[in-house]
């Protein structure tokens, strides 16, 4: 069964393999990089979409189904299990989304082991070291586990909830790792003023997807029927204690009785409002960012991102949580997540040429040839030095 896993994943992972290896360009490494981020935001949807179906079951052991590869050869055991329980979670389209997922969550791991081969084999070339890659390959590992775990532990909400950071955090290393290989870019110094404002949106926006995920993983969306009020009220009843208790069971208090549907409410209320927070703090951070050329661009994309999360997590509670725009507020949150990391790598380069810029910089170079003439401050600066400096 291993040995079939594996070989579909190899075969799934052959395609995109074969576009960017079979291609004379030189910059193999920095399309393959690519070509996986934008696979594992498709992955990262694709598992949104298995948890909002309930098909996170489908198959209840791993990492095969029912001890094989794939639904066909396990049909009896599904139509037993269907049979037996009609509404429950596991079926024969069930098993096929969560096989499906796992298939290419493999794929996605095929590409990442490439990208390592690549990375060292590379390394002279690239000019970068390979242990980031290296990196990548053992977060991709921790993130099988915590899939692992998902189905073992029976869906429980913080192991779901970490399998969905640890997802998030390999697309955002892959960002990182795609921008560290692109070209240099020459930043404005008066960017990195824009540093810490940066980091804070970026800790701000992975809070608010931990609370996402939260709600998601404890069936809390409809907890509140309307908006702007929560259930007619602008501060409803609520659970907190039981709501964020971390360590239990899906649909169960610590103490193994049913979760109050107060606790749900505290769960969803506190997403909401902490969203208001959110979107007010990104958008005045793509306002700051969308001033310097280069950063223009992923700041207007940062403003657009942010309306259409506005518009589905609206969708979700309006229109008693459609899949499509469910899907798609996931979707929203890693692209998200992707722009933070775009914009913050880049004002890191605008540091740097701040760093390199400031007085008494030139006392830390090596010093010249005493018949050499010395380099003026403008020779210095040039946007050519700036992009080495990065």
């Amino acid at each position: 069964m291993l040995t079939q896993l594996a070989l579909i994943g190899l075969l799934l992972a052959l395609l995109p393999l074969s576009y960017v290896l079979a291609r004379g360009s030189r910059d193999k490494y920095r399309k393959l990089v690519w070509i996986t981020a934008f696979l594992t935001l498709d992955l990262i949807m694709f598992g949104s979409f298995t948890r909002l179906t309930d098909s996170g079951l489908g198959c209840p052991d791993w990492p095969g189904c029912y001890g094989h590869s794939n639904p066909y050869a396990a049909v009896e055991h599904i139509r037993a299990a269907e049979t037996a329980l009609p509404s429950g979670p596991v079926t024969w389209a069930k098993a096929w989304i969560e096989m499906l997922h796992r298939y290419f969550a493999m794929a996605v791991g095929v590409l990442i082991i490439a990208l390592v081969v690549l990375a060292w084999s590379k390394r002279r070339e690239l000019k970068q070291s390979p242990w980031f890659a290296t990196g990548v390959l053992l977060l991709v590992c921790v993130q099988g586990a915590f899939g692992a775990f998902t189905v073992t532990m029976k869906l429980q909400p913080i192991i779901v909830v970490t399998h969905l950071l640890l997802g998030m955090a390999l697309l955002a290393a892959l960002i990182w790792l795609g921008s560290r290989s692109d070209p240099p870019r020459t930043i404005a110094p008066a960017a990195a003023g824009l540093r810490w404002p940066g980091r804070i949106a970026l800790a701000l926006l992975v809070i608010q997807i931990f609370l996402g995920g939260w709600v998601s993983t404890n069936y809390a969306v409809l907890a509140c029927t309307d908006f702007p009020l929560c259930n007619g009220q602008w501060i409803p009843e609520m659970d907190f204690r039981h709501g964020f208790t971390l360590w239990r069971q899906l649909g169960m208090t610590a103490d193994g009785d049913y979760i109050p549907h107060s606790a749900l409410v505290a769960i969803h209320w506190v997403h909401r409002g902490f969203a208001v927070v959110v979107l007010g703090y990104l958008a005045w951070f793509a306002l700051r960012t969308r001033r310097f050329a280069p950063l223009a661009r992923a700041s207007h994309w940062l403003l657009a991102v942010l309306v259409l999360q506005l518009a589905t997590g609206l969708s979700n509670i309006v229109l008693d949580w459609p899949l499509l725009p469910a899907v798609a507020h996931n979707g929203g949150a890693a692209v998200l997540l992707m722009l933070l990391v775009r914009l913050n790598y880049n004002i890191g380069l605008a540091t740097r040429a701040a760093t390199a810029a400031a007085p008494g910089s030139f006392d830390r170079a090596p010093a010249a040839a005493p018949d050499a003439p010395a380099p003026d401050a403008a020779g210095a600066n040039r946007p050519a030095d700036t992009a080495r400096a990065s």
